[in-house]
């Protein structure tokens, strides 16, 4: 289980986006999707059945998750995750400084 998950706000760590934040559209196995980075050129086929037209589309491409890290809002960096009990429930907490990962949905 990854300790990156939709919803939260990363920064690249590594690669040509470097330094860029976004938030998670998804994670699968090793990989993850950035809102509006790692952009690339798709060229799509025209379609006759669905009527679609031919086009050169602009698309997000999946980033390895090792290349990308949480980042805390309250420290403006880079975080590690940890796991702790509290009230009887497994949270996520920022191993910096304790706080609970809150997670936009």
């Amino acid at each position: 289980m990854a300790k990156i998950q939709k919803g939260d706000q990363v920064i690249v760590i590594a690669g040509k986006e470097k330094g860029k934040q976004g938030t998670i559209l998804s994670v699968s196995n090793d990989r993850v999707m950035v809102e509006g980075l790692n952009l690339v050129k798709k060229h799509q086929k025209p379609n006759r059945a669905t009527g679609a037209e031919g086009a050169v589309v602009t698309q997000e491409a999946s980033l390895h998750i090792s290349n990308v890290a949480i980042f805390n809002a309250t420290t403006q960096k880079a975080d590690r995750v940890g796991y702790q009990v509290i009230d009887g429930v497994k949270t996520r907490v920022f191993k910096s400084n304790g706080e609970s990962v809150a997670v936009a949905k």
